[in-house]
Parts: structure tokens; sequence; C-alpha cells
């Protein structure tokens, strides 16, 4: 009877060894095609991972483009705003030179000069005076 009872021990225990054995193999094959996944995922990964690397390296350039467009034209506005203000401050000083002259106090002052030239340029007529005296 003890050797019925280990011959059923003996095949009990090459039975779980058996299972066991055959479920380490279909572990490994698991593990294998697991390990297959992760290497096909993790080149998947590299693919999308330099994708977005070239993108973000057009993304840059495209910005880079842009801000010096904008800058561009920034100057070119700002020295357009330049020139209009030189020709508005030289109409104002223009402006205000005539209304100086045109007002009385100017007029007092550009008066006496344009009198004493323009003496010059005329020739005054001698008067001749005749006197009783002088008359036969």
């Amino acid at each position: 009877m003890a050797e019925g009872i280990n011959t059923a021990i003996l095949e009990r225990l090459e039975k779980v060894v058996n299972t066991l054995q055959e479920n380490s193999i279909k572990m490994g094959q698991l593990l294998a095609v697991h390990n297959e996944k992760l290497d096909k995922q993790d080149q998947i990964d590299g693919v999308l991972f330099e994708k977005i690397d070239s993108l973000h390296r057009a993304l840059d350039r495209e910005t880079e483009l842009i801000k010096k467009g904008c800058e561009r034209d920034i100057r070119k506005v700002d020295d357009r705003l330049r020139v209009m203000e030189k020709k508005m401050w030289s109409i104002f000083g223009a402006l205000s030179i005539i209304s100086f002259l045109v007002s009385p106090v100017g007029q007092k002052i550009i008066r006496p000069i344009f009198e004493s030239s323009q003496a010059g340029l005329t020739n005054p007529q001698k008067t001749t005076m005749i006197y009783p005296s002088q008359v036969s």
C-alpha cells in the first residue's frame, strides 16, 4: 500500500511538473510575443518622436521667418512715421513763421526793413522850389 501511495504521489508530481513545464513554455512564448510588441512600439515611438522633432524644427523656422518679417515691417512703419513727423514739424515751423510775419507785431518789425531797402531802389525826384524872390 505504501508503494501504491508513493506511485500515486509520484504520478501526481509528474503531472504537476508537466503542467508547470507547459505553463512555463506558454509563459515564455507569451513574454516573447510581449517583448516583440514592445520592440515594435519602441520603433513606432521613435518614428513618432522623430516626426514631432521635425515638425518642431519646421515650426521654429517658420516662426523665425514670421518674426523677422514682422520686425522688418515695424521698422518700415517706424521709418515712415519719422518722415511724416519731420514733414509735420517743418510745416508747423513754416506756418509759425508765416503767421508771425502776418501778425501786427511781425509787421512792425518787417516794415522798416522793407521801407529802407525800397528807398535805395527808387530815384527820388528833386522838387525845385521857386521862391517869390527868385521870380522877377
